[in-house]
Parts: structure tokens; sequence; C-alpha cells
């Protein structure tokens, strides 16, 4: 009986990890490519640094969820179309624009700005996503380095 319930908690607590916070369906209407979601067909994710993969991690392990890829790698083409500066960290694999179904985005930018791996941070008024970076801090810089109505 013991073993019984041991077994039933397990299962209880390892789908509660997994289900945590509206669970897979809201991830229903997003492509996953490489074990990510993104927003549209048309978002690269074929290239990021390892840097990179380590702070979406902390944001992914700090929430419970997974994150939703608006912008990932750019090209120096889809850069410009997307309105990217000529030094956009996109085309070098070291930046990120996401969000995570269900978390505020007011508690991302609190986590980011915390983070000691972000390097860079957006916050775009009007828009349900964050950028974050993993460009190298200013000396002496405590947070990370904030634009775009942070």
């Amino acid at each position: 009986m013991i073993r019984l319930i041991a077994a039933l908690a397990c299962a209880t607590l390892l789908s509660g990890c997994f289900f945590w916070g509206g669970g897979p369906a809201s991830y229903g209407g997003y492509v996953q490519r490489a074990g990510m979601f993104l927003a549209s067909e048309d978002v690269d994710n074929s290239c990021i640094s390892p840097r990179l993969a380590s702070v979406i991690a902390s944001f992914e392990r700090r929430y419970g969820r997974k994150i939703v890829v608006n912008s990932q790698y750019r090209d120096p083409i889809r850069n410009i179309i997307g309105g990217g500066v000529d030094s956009s960290y996109h085309m070098r694999c070291l930046a990120v624009d996401f969000f995570i179904p269900g978390v505020p985005k007011s508690e991302l930018i609190a986590y980011a700005r915390s983070n000691p791996e972000v390097g860079g941070l957006g916050c775009y008024p009007g828009r349900d996503f964050i950028h974050v970076d993993v460009r190298d801090r200013p000396r002496g810089w405590k947070k990370p380095i904030t634009f775009s109505g942070c």
C-alpha cells in the first residue's frame, strides 16, 4: 500500500511539473522545431550560441515552462526587414525575442534584470515579448544594458 501511495505521489508531482501553468494545450498554435516553440514558421532558430541556450534554459527552469520564440537568428536581409540595427546580436546567434504563455511580461523583465547571464534587455511597449541577449556587460555593470522601453 505504501508503494502504491508513493508511486501515485511521484506520478502526480511529475505530471504537475510537466503540465504546470496551462500545460501543452497552451502551446497548441505554435510551430515546434529543434525542441523549441516558435511563434511562426518563418522564425529561424538554426543558430544559437551555448551562452544563449543557457539563458533560455534558465528562464524555462525558473517558470517551469518552455519559451515561445518570436525572433532568434536573423540573416542580414531578415534583420533589415525586421528593423534590426546593423550590429544586431540576432545576426550573431546571441539574441532571442520571446515570451512564455501564462507568465506576465513584467515577471520576465524582472527575472531578466536579476539574471547575471543576460547582457542586454529590450522590453518593447505594446508587445507581448522581451528581447534578451548575451553581450558582455560593461565593466562594473550589475544589471543588463536596457533599451526599448525598459
